[in-house]
């Protein structure tokens, strides 16, 4: 994969390449219209700065007739010179209402480019595979996008209507001069632009390393504070407020540094600017004064010149700024593009056509898989989930049982071998249509932000009320919903925490059940609720997943005891297979699991019925022991 962050992204290569990928957005195929506005603006951009180069030329002609003296007579004197300043105030009217008119009319490409790009870096997001977001940092991507985003929208509305129109203006100016007096005022002012132009590049180029520092140090700040404002109570539960704090601060201290010396250069830019420009308004004034005590020049004359200067250093100085503004945006646009860089590790096939469903059996062939090619998760595989059958999955932490959830939602894909649905290779087919006949509940459920109707409806967001509400119903959460303060509009909370654990699950419940899948996958639904809690849930999934193709992985056994196969899972090898009671007829791993987890599940009855009963051990007949 080529990564800009990896590369020199300063170079002319580089930012020719990242201007190429704004040119579709400022000239959009698909839209007349918007092409339409780019055309009328670039008008109204060229018409205000042919105005504008005119009005230092009316301005000339007054101070002349005005200069002209008393034996001129009154209408060269007063009225001549009304009529030259009423035109320039005109001409600057139009200059100024030309330019605001550009500014309007461009404004709606200028957002629309910054929305299709927002959006489609967002939509590359979700395209991206699981192993990317497993290892990115929530808060650096988020901030990335934002400032990606911003940079685009610099880039389209000022290098397109500030630095082309000021060298226009630029080339107007020196040709003026030219023309009306000679090559040196030409020369003098361009050289002085050069100069200016120069030191701007120089001194940015430099400057470019402070900015990237400060950058990479925001997004580690930024991402540190949301990492911790997410982990909440695990910060209240250990008391690191202070360890935190100082994380935080740390990476703030390494921001302050890199904007410090950020600001720190950007004085010196400045002072140079101002040097440059001061040394060639000098010149140029001179030369100009000089042509009035030659008499080839008039005093008018030398007003031009100087009102040229003027009028040309306040765009220059502009153009120093957007000039930094630029290369800045385009150190931001980087990260964002980068993540553009990124291929996708799992991709539908050319011409993948959607899954067929027919009966919802899975097959895994002999499938070999690992993260890492040093260490092999799955060693070789195969089983078989029949249409409307449930097939159970467990084994000890690390045996590869969450793996297998993964690789039939091709969240991965395998190494060797082949998992099929209904008899097709689930890499032949569409991801998305694989995706949306399989019903996932996780272990750990977790909810957006929002309502309870919103999360419940996410399984299918265009269901109506009355969809929604008999999915919960089905799921034994509409009665705790209708309890609620606001009902179906109650909100969550980040990540769901204004719900328990088991609530949780009866609304990712309810969402499967209005996703109504072929596939159902419980991967460890039950194993983080407590022992009442999750036989109320274990009552819900029996019934959903009722005559459909389940597989349920697990590490209570005594959740998956009426499975029509029992497969034990050992470091990525299938141990043994079968049902719950001819495997514990073997008397082997699965039989020694059940004993182990039948003793633990006792001691457990017996120290909630203590709690239950005030913390004394009762006998049957109800008579206290010692305890």
């Amino acid at each position: 994969m080529h990564n800009r962050e990896h590369s020199n992204p300063h170079s002319l290569k580089q930012n020719l390449a990242t201007v190429r990928v704004l040119l579709p957005y400022l000239w959009p195929k698909d839209s007349f219209n918007l092409r339409a506005r780019v055309v009328i603006a670039l008008v109204f951009l060229v018409a205000s700065k042919l105005i504008n180069v005119v009005v230092p030329i009316f301005y000339k002609q007054a101070v002349d007739a005005l200069g002209s003296g008393p034996e001129a007579g009154i209408a060269t004197v007063v009225v001549v010179p009304v009529m030259i300043l009423l035109a320039y105030g005109v001409a600057r009217i139009l200059a100024q209402a030309f330019g605001e008119l550009r500014d309007a009319i461009f404004t709606r490409v200028a957002q629309r480019a910054v929305r299709l790009a927002g959006l489609k870096t967002f939509r590359h997001l979700h395209q991206l595979s699981l192993s990317f977001h497993l290892a990115r940092k929530t808060g650096r991507v988020s901030r990335a996008i934002e400032r990606g985003t911003k940079g685009i929208e610099f880039m389209l509305r000022f290098t397109l209507f500030n630095i082309l129109p000021t060298l226009l203006e630029i080339g107007l100016v020196c040709g003026i001069l030219w023309q009306m007096y000679s090559a040196w005022f030409a020369i003098a002012t361009f050289a002085t632009i050069v100069g200016y132009i120069a030191w701007t590049l120089v001194v940015t180029e430099m400057r470019i390393k402070h900015r990237r520092d400060m950058n990479e140090s925001d997004s580690n700040a930024h991402s540190k504070a949301i990492d911790s404002l997410l982990n909440f109570e695990t910060v209240k539960y250990f008391s690191n407020e202070e360890h935190e704090s100082e994380r935080f601060n740390t990476a703030l201290k390494v921001y302050e540094k890199a904007a410090t010396r950020s600001g720190e250069s950007l004085s010196y830019l400045n002072i140079g600017q101002g040097v440059i420009i001061a040394i060639g308004l000098t010149l140029v004034m001179l030369m100009a004064a000089g042509g009035v005590a030659d008499g080839s020049m008039t005093i008018g004359d030398f007003v031009l010149v100087n009102a040229y200067l003027i009028q040309l250093y306040l765009p220059l100085n502009f153009l120093g700024f957007v000039y930094r503004e630029i290369k800045q945006s385009l150190v931001d646009m980087e990260q964002m593009f980068s993540l553009l860089d990124r291929n996708p590790d799992i991709a539908d096939q050319d011409g993948a056509k959607p899954l067929a469903i027919s009966g919802g059996a899975i097959e895994f062939r002999d499938v070999r898989f690992s993260y890492d090619p040093r260490r092999e998760i799955l060693k070789g595989i195969s089983f078989d989930v029949p249409a409307g059958k449930t097939v159970a999955i467990v084994g000890p932490s690390g045996s590869g049982k969450s793996t297998i959830s993964r690789l039939i939602y091709r969240f991965y894909d395998v190494d060797d071998g082949a998992i099929l649905i209904d008899g097709q290779d689930v890499r032949d087919v569409t991801q998305t249509s694989v995706r949306q006949s399989l019903g996932m509940v996780p272990q750990d459920t977790v909810l957006f932000n929002d309502t309870v109707f919103y999360n419940i409806a996410y399984a299918r967001p265009g269901a109506s009320p009355s969809e929604i509400e008999q999915a919960a119903r089905h799921a034994h959460i509409h009665d705790f919903i209708m309890a609620l303060p606001d009902g179906y509009q109650s909100l969550v909370g980040e990540r769901g925490l204004k719900l328990s654990g088991g609530e949780k699950q009866r609304v990712a419940i309810a969402r499967t059940i209005l996703k109504n899948p072929n596939i159902l996958i419980f991967d460890e639904a039950t194993s983080a609720l407590d022992s009442h809690t999750e036989r109320e849930i274990q009552a819900s999934l029996k019934e959903l997943s009722a005559n459909r193709s389940t597989v349920v992985i697990a590490h209570r056994l005594s959740t998956v005891v009426d499975a029509d196969e029992i497969i034990v899972l050992e470091s990525g090898t299938i141990r043994e297979r079968g049902t719950h009671q001819d495997l514990l007829a073997k008397n082997g791993a699965y039989a020694a699991m059940w004993n182990r987890q039948q003793e633990t599940a006792k001691a457990q009855e017996i120290l909630e019925h203590a709690d239950d009963t005030g913390g004394e051990f009762r006998n049957p007949e109800g008579t206290p022991e010692v305890s």
